[in-house]
C-alpha cells in the first residue's frame, strides 16, 4: 500500500480541557512528538506518500527527513468542522489508489503498526471495501463497538456486544471508499462513526485485530501511551525536528 493520510484537523478540545495545551500532532511520548512517530512507523512501513491534514494554527516544527528512499511528504492546512471533513479534504489531494487512513491520536507498538499495514493491503487487494484495525481494550466513554462475522465486520453499535471489540481509528480505504468519503459531507456526514457504518451497506468491510490501541484524548491517555511504548526501546528515527 502506497498512501497514507494522517487527520490532524481538530482542536484537541478533550485534550486542552483535561489540563494538556499541547495539540496531539506535537505532544510528546517518551521524547518523541506523536506526528514525527507515525511519520517514521508510516515510512517504515513501505509508505511512498504521507499526506498531514493539520489544522490551522498548530506550530509545527522544521521537518527534516532522513531516508534515501524517494518519498513524496505533504502538509496541508485545514479548518474544517469534523473529521469526516477533514477526511474528504484529505482525499482529494491523497494519490489516487487505496490509502491507510490514521487519527493523528492513534497509539500502537511497532510491531502492531506491522500486522496493520501488512494487514490492511492484503485485504484490500483481496476485494474489500474497507478495512479497519480494532482492539479488545476500551478506554473510551463513546467507543465505538464491532460486531464480526470471523474478519468480516457486519455491525458498528454503539454498545458492546460479545466478543467485545473497538474500532481503533485506522482505517483502510479501496477507491471505492474514498469515493464515500469524498461524497460524505455532501450526504450531511459529519461524524466517522456514520461515514463507517455507511461503508458496511456498500461493500465488504474486514478487519484486523490487535491487543491494544490508545486514543489520545485525556491526559491519562499519555500515561497509557508511554507504558505502550516502553518496551519497545530506542529506535534510529526517519525524521527529526
Amino acid at each position: 500500500m502506497k498512501h497514507a493520510l494522517i487527520l490532524a484537523g481538530g482542536e484537541g478540545s478533550r485534550f486542552r480541557n483535561d489540563g494538556v495545551p499541547t495539540p496531539k500532532a506535537t505532544v510528546e511520548i517518551n521524547g518523541r512528538p506523536q506526528l514525527l512517530r507515525l511519520l517514521d512507523r508510516l515510512v517504515g512501513l513501505g509508505a511512498e506518500t504521507v499526506t498531514c491534514m493539520i489544522r490551522s494554527g498548530i506550530e509545527l516544527p522544521p521537518i527534516n527527513v532522513r531516508h534515501a528512499r524517494p518519498l513524496e511528504l505533504a502538509f496541508h492546512r485545514c479548518n474544517t468542522p469534523s473529521p469526516v471533513h477533514t477526511l474528504a479534504a484529505g482525499l482529494r489531494v491523497v494519490p489516487p489508489g487505496p490509502v491507510l487512513c490514521l487519527m493523528v491520536d492513534t497509539v500502537m507498538p511497532a510491531l502492531d503498526w506491522e500486522k496493520v499495514y501488512s494487514g490492511t493491503a492484503a485485504r484490500l487487494a483481496a476485494g474489500a471495501t474497507a478495512v479497519l484495525a480494532v482492539t479488545p481494550y476500551v478506554d473510551d466513554e463513546r467507543a465505538l463497538y464491532v460486531e464480526a462475522a470471523g474478519e468480516r465486520i457486519i455491525g458498528l453499535p454503539d454498545a458492546p456486544v460479545d466478543p467485545v471489540l473497538v474500532t481503533g481509528g485506522v482505517y483502510g480505504l479501496s477507491p471505492a471508499a474514498r469515493e464515500l468519503g469524498l461524497s460524505a459531507p455532501e450526504r450531511g456526514i459529519d461524524r466517522m462513526r456514520t461515514y463507517l457504518r455507511l461503508l458496511l451497506t456498500v461493500g465488504r468491510v474486514e478487519m484486523v485485530e490487535v491487543p491494544r490501541i490508545v486514543d489520545l484524548d485525556r491526559a491519562q491517555d499519555l500515561d497509557s501511551a508511554r507504558s505502550l511504548l516502553a518496551r519497545e526501546g530506542p529506535a534510529l528515527p526517519t525524521f527529526s525536528s
